[in-house]
């Protein structure tokens, strides 16, 4: 397992993350011992990053990450996010329940909420979970700042904002992690956005890796999936959407079997190889997925093969939308 340097921060972790989300909220029923059993095994296993959000399972999955820090909170980084408001009421697994407010004062109260349900002095990597458009995001860097400058947080990060508002932002403070969905069936940040963050020194954090588990070959049909899993709003998990994109999930396998790995292998080494500045944060719950995930850090690919795939799957390759048009917060709407 490689390290790397999240932006210019001093934060080291390890070049491949966790993603603590599902583990609490959205991909079905949920396990807290299996979670720490998996949270474990991802030390073991030399995995060092956890991100977590204050709405994830509305502060359950802070908890959970929390009860595992406890005695090892030295070997690991953990990030965390504000910025989303969820209507206390809501049904939990919905993604339509929320608000956005990037107030200083409100990022204030979730900072200090995170750091008492995580259980530490300061939290390694602070996100904006997405950025609010009737605030400035030079007012919310620079309460981020503040923040950092009193040691709760150690590194500022941004989700899900386009190359220019990314460039504002930089402009007021030291932006260190830029967290945006970048997989094989999500590439539009190839375009403006990554190269933006390599001419500033900004480390690239990619969730949802595997396309929301579709790039595993997994999930065959609609049906495979929980009737209350948020995965069936999106417009790729739709009708003839949904049959397009695993016909192509199909080619991938199909590489895959041929080196002897996985597609969800594959998926994860072709973003290892897009660079040593990003950081994919592949999320699960289970301890076999964990360990497949990680063995694609084991996967070379050559430049045959990443042609191969770039025929595949080339940017704008997957069909139909990541979000429903009515989804607050949509970063599909901002660019």
């Amino acid at each position: 397992m490689r390290t790397l340097e999240i932006g210019r921060s001093g934060v080291i972790c390890s070049t491949l993350g966790l993603g603590c989300m599902g583990m609490s909220e959205f991909y079905g029923e949920t396990d807290d011992e299996e979670s720490l059993r998996t949270l474990a095994r991802a030390l073991e296993l030399g995995v060092t990053h956890y991100d977590t959000s204050n709405v994830y399972g509305r502060g359950a999955n802070e908890r959970l990450v929390g009860k595992f820090l406890r005695g090892q909170r030295d070997k690991v980084t953990v990030a965390s996010k504000f910025g989303v408001v969820r209507d206390p009421d809501g049904p939990l697994g919905s993604v339509y329940d929320r608000e956005l407010d990037n107030s200083p004062k409100y990022m204030r109260q979730c900072c200090e909420e995170s750091l008492a349900r995580l259980g530490t002095d300061t939290i390694d990597l602070y996100y904006v979970h997405r950025a609010d458009p009737t605030i400035a995001i030079e007012e919310t860097v620079g309460a981020l700042a503040r923040l950092r400058d009193e040691g709760k947080i150690r590194a500022i990060g941004l989700s899900e904002v386009d190359a220019a508002t990314l460039r504002r932002a930089a402009n007021e403070t030291q932006i260190d992690a830029l967290q945006s969905e970048y997989s094989l069936w999500t590439r539009d940040v190839e375009a403006e956005v990554l190269p933006t963050c390599r001419e500033l020194g900004i480390t690239f954090v990619a969730y949802s890796p595997l396309g929301r588990g579709f790039l595993t070959g997994q999930i065959t049909k609609a049906d495979d999936l929980a009737d209350d899993d948020f995965r069936l709003t999106s417009p790729r998990f739709q009708g003839e959407n949904f049959d397009r994109n695993f016909a192509l999930v199909d080619h991938v396998r199909e590489l895959a079997a041929a080196r002897n790995c996985t597609a969800g292998q594959i998926a994860i080494a072709w973003l290892l190889h897009q660079g040593d500045d990003i950081l994919p944060i592949p999320g699960t719950k289970r301890i076999r997925y964990l360990e497949e995930n990680v063995g694609a850090i084991g996967v070379t690919l050559t430049k045959d093969d990443l042609d191969q795939i770039d025929a595949i799957l080339p940017p704008g390759g997957a069909a139909g939308d990541r979000y429903d048009k009515s989804f607050k917060g949509n970063p599909e709407a901002t660019r």
